[in-house]
């Protein structure tokens, strides 16, 4: 019984170790592992569709594969001036764009399309 409950305290105290050893093994911000992200994060890209709706620091663009795609104007200095609804723009923006999760990054412009 003795042998018995040293194992399991032995098994748990291993156990803890795994645990805190792989929560200290998750990428910071120190430049490490974490820099990738940070790195696609600043890179500049372009989106290219249908402005489907504007509002008042927010904007829906359809590309043309007919995903839609929010984002927001907070945080940069673009404008939608002179664009309405149904005009083909091309978005530069920094972050990260997604079908289902909020627009993280910086529009850098909107402009009408070629």
């Amino acid at each position: 019984m003795k042998h018995t409950k040293k194992l399991l305290l032995l098994g748990a105290l291993a156990a803890l170790v795994v645990f805190v050893a792989g929560c200290g093994a998750q990428s910071g911000g120190d430049g490490s592992d974490g820099g990738t992200e940070q790195n696609q994060a600043a890179e500049e890209k372009s989106l290219t569709g249908t402005l489907d709706e504007v509002k008042d620091f927010m904007f829906v663009v359809t590309d043309d594969s007919g995903v839609s795609y929010s984002l927001t104007l907070e945080g940069g200095e673009a404008t939608l001036d002179g664009l309405a609804a149904g005009d083909r723009v091309t978005v530069t923006y920094t972050g990260v764009l997604s079908e289902v999760d909020a627009f993280e990054g910086t529009v850098l412009s909107v402009v009408k399309a070629e």
